[in-house]
């Protein structure tokens, strides 16, 4: 249980420091298993299915894109073997519209050999990710 906390914190920390401080990718790809997947929900700017530590590098670029940064509030974690269930509070800043979002994203992850196969985020409140994101608010509803 140890390593695998360590690792999501290893992890978490360098999310957060390439969203908001545009580092490289390689902190993050040090935690990914080859066959990794990620799976966002399809109407997000950075929505669908990425594969291998090259899709999740260009998942963090086009999110990068849209956020422009990312704190994270409060985390809890809770383990189970290899699967691990993530509440995670965050705050972030929508580039192209300069909204704060403070939301909460709940994610199923799986690690094999201390690294992580597979990522399911499921979002609060993707309407209110997508308020933030809209230039114009009337598109949203």
């Amino acid at each position: 249980m140890t390593t695998t906390l360590a690792a999501l914190q290893k992890f978490f920390a360098a999310e957060a420091a390439y969203i908001t401080e545009g580092t490289n990718f390689d902190a993050m790809g040090a935690c990914l298993d080859p066959d990794v997947v990620m799976y966002q929900a399809e109407h997000l700017p950075y929505g669908g299915e990425w594969r291998g530590p090259d899709g999740i590098e260009k998942f963090m670029v086009a999110m990068s894109r849209t956020w422009g940064s990312l704190e994270f509030i409060e985390q809890r974690f809770v383990v189970d073997g290899e699967t691990v269930v993530i509440y995670n509070r965050g705050r972030m800043l929508a580039r192209a519209t300069g909204r704060l979002l403070e939301t909460s994203v709940m994610q199923l992850m799986t690690f094999r050999d201390g690294l992580i196969v597979e990522i399911r985020p499921f979002y609060l409140d993707t309407a209110a990710v997508l308020e933030a994101l809209a230039e114009d608010r009337r598109t949203v509803r």
